[in-house]
């Protein structure tokens, strides 16, 4: 069971608090561009204060005018101030036009850069965090929010902005009266408070609804993905996939929707009281216009000064509000960034031997999953020496995979101990480690990339070394795969690309066995490494992996005993403990487990080829069955 996921914050101060996240934002984004914040943060300034200047000068204009016009004066200087506010115009909009392109190429950074940070946070996280429901969720509130962060940047730029332009705005009226913006602001303060509270309403929904978007997702994954695509119209599942999508969001579309009027009703009422402060201020200027305590100029600029710091205040409550809102979104991110994996290395981490002479050893090895309370594998011994090769076979659920996720540090033993070359297996540098184990999982990965990096994935640093990929497809039967693309490995394969070749499942497990064979490891890891190999296949690949006694250690698990006939040591897991151990031979004379399993798996190939295991259709073998395939020979073998 998964922890339950935490609750949002439910006080508007806590709301109100997670603005913090401001702060790590813009140390993020001096890390993005300094020179871009910078660019940004100047223009926006200048536009700041532009606005007062755009108000002053018309009322020195109109009070030029009308002085001409009664007393007859100069109006050169009315026409050099007209020719100022032109030349401030064209800077305002020249200003906008910067800051859109400052703003766009400052957030495609701000997306590259936190994709690129959680990318590299989230693959050093333990294996164990991916199966936390609640931390699947976050990860989807995080992947969502990519436009949003772009958004909180875009918010906290334009508050500044709007901010700076009411301090200079406030200023102005503050010199005919102090009681106009103290109106202005109490007429404004409800508005906010009420974006507050449905902010928060909306934020707690998509918090709560967040495992119900991540299974919309994967229904319109189901109805759209390649690799469903077959079962999906032979069961006929499109409609019901359809119907589930539908109920499903029809639930999310509903909440939303009364959660948006409720907002759009609640904030056309608390807008009522700013249009009503300020026209009451309007009012108040108006009177003393009349009264002719202002002049026009004065009257002009005190009400577009009113006007213009009543939208700027309101601008600044709902930028803020879209801060506030957006930050909470924020920490998301921020908490995942900050999560630490409790697999890593040692702050003085051995090196990983470059010779292994004495091999590894499991001693009394037992591993519960988090959130469980049964032993998976439990009481284990195990000694891999150099050289050999030892096959893991057991029923679904025995173990066999947890001890390739111990002896990698997938994850660690919750008691006893694995040792290499005598020393607990923890006191080896990770990285190290696991460039040293070459792994072909049963549910190996199909990327949709080019064959030069499908295959060198498995060592990194024979990307481009082409003579150590060749050798690696060579050992893993693939050559003629590889020949029959023009561009070779630069071939792009499967089907999310224009330029992607699909290829079939054999094709791709011989993909991934070049994959395990690249980085020269000193222990492979093959997980029913020839599931969808052809019996030739299979059988040249397994001669050549139990040809000689040079080479890596070899762990391989597989239910098809013919192929693990040839292992040195051969351990059968039940219900997480080791039954028997010993080689095939010696298995089949103990009459235990193994060989009832063996004798089963005989028979049912018997009852495959009739009665004539000499039928022109089954290959010939000499006497020990090795021109066989393993699924063929091995078990004639037997059965002769």
């Amino acid at each position: 069971m998964s922890e339950p996921a935490e609750r949002p914050k439910s006080d508007w101060k806590d709301h109100l608090a997670s603005v913090r996240s401001i702060a790590a934002l813009m140390v993020i984004l001096w890390e993005v561009s300094p020179s871009l914040l910078l660019g940004t943060i100047a223009v926006r300034i200048g536009r700041a204060i532009l606005p007062l200047a755009l108000l002053w000068i018309p009322k020195q204009i109109l009070d030029g005018i009308v002085a001409a016009v009664h007393n007859g004066g100069d109006l050169k200087r009315v026409w050099h101030l007209l020719m100022v506010e032109c030349v401030l115009a064209l800077l305002s909009d020249l200003a906008i036009q910067a800051n859109s392109v400052l703003d766009s190429l400052l957030g495609e950074r701000l997306t590259s850069y936190t994709a690129i940070r959680l990318i590299a946070q989230v693959t050093r996280l333990d294996l164990h965090t991916f199966e936390d429901s609640t931390f699947y969720d976050r990860l989807e509130r995080v992947r969502g929010q990519a436009t949003g962060r772009v958004f909180l940047l875009t918010s906290i730029l334009n508050a500044a902005q709007e901010g700076v332009t009411l301090v200079v705005l406030t200023a102005g009226l503050t010199v005919f009266s102090s009681w106009l913006v103290l109106l202005l602001i109490a007429s404004t303060i409800p508005t906010f408070l009420g974006e507050v509270r449905f902010s928060k309403l909306s934020y707690s929904a998509f918090f709560r609804r967040t495992p119900q978007r991540r299974e919309l997702e994967y229904l319109r994954l189901l109805g759209t993905w390649v690799d469903s695509a077959k079962e999906v119209r032979i069961f006929g599942l499109g409609t019901h996939i359809g119907r589930r999508y539908a109920t499903l969001s029809e639930e999310i579309y509903e909440e939303l929707y009364r959660l948006a009027f409720n907002r759009a009703a609640g904030g056309w009422l608390l807008g009522l009281l700013s249009v009503l402060g300020y026209y009451g201020g309007y009012i108040v200027v108006m009177k003393a216009a009349l009264g002719g305590m202002i002049t026009i100029g004065t009257f002009a600029f005190l009400t577009g000064s009113l006007l213009r710091a009543r939208a700027s205040t309101e601008r600044v409550f709902t930028y803020l509000n879209g801060v506030s809102e957006q930050a909470l979104l924020m920490t998301d991110l921020f908490d995942v960034l900050k999560m630490e994996p409790s697999i890593r290395s040692m702050a003085s981490a051995r090196p990983f031997p470059s010779h292994i002479c004495e091999g590894f050893e499991f001693q009394d090895v037992t591993f519960i999953y988090p959130e469980s309370s049964e032993p998976v594998i439990q009481g284990i011994n195990l000694r891999i020496r150099p050289n050999e090769k030892v096959a893991l076979i057991g029923e679904n659920g025995a173990g066999k995979s947890t001890i390739v996720k111990l002896i990698t540090r997938l994850y660690e033993p919750t008691n006893g101990r694995i040792l290499l070359e005598g020393r607990d297996l923890r006191e080896y540098d990770l990285d190290q480690l696991r460039a040293r184990v070459g792994v072909i999982f049963q549910d190996f990965m199909r990327y949709d990339l080019s064959v030069r990096e499908n295959v060198g994935f498995g060592h990194l640093g024979a990307m481009g070394d082409d003579e150590r990929l060749e050798e690696a497809v060579d050992k893993a039967e693939a050559t003629k795969l590889v020949q029959r693309f023009g561009a070779t490995y630069e071939q792009v394969l499967g089907r999310r690309f224009k330029a992607g070749v699909d290829l079939s499942g054999g094709e791709w497990q011989k993909v991934a066995l070049a994959r395990a064979f690249v980085n020269d490891a000193q222990l492979l890891i093959l997980d029913e490494p020839t599931a969808s190999l052809d019996a030739e296949a299979e059988d040249r690949f397994f001669r050549r992996l139990h040809s000689g006694n040079d080479g890596p250690m070899v762990i391989l698990i597989s239910h098809r005993l013919s192929t693990v006939r040839t292992a040195n040591k051969i351990i059968v897991l039940a219900k997480g403990r080791i039954l028997e151990e010993g080689s095939h031979e010696t298995l089949l004379k103990c009459d235990g487990q193994y060989a009832k399993l063996f004798r089963l798996q005989a028979a049912a190939f018997q009852e495959g080829i009739g009665e004539d295991v000499g039928d022109s259709s089954v290959p010939e073998a000499d006497a020990s069955g090795a021109d066989l395939a393993p699924g063929y020979g091995h078990v004639v073998t037997l059965l002769r």
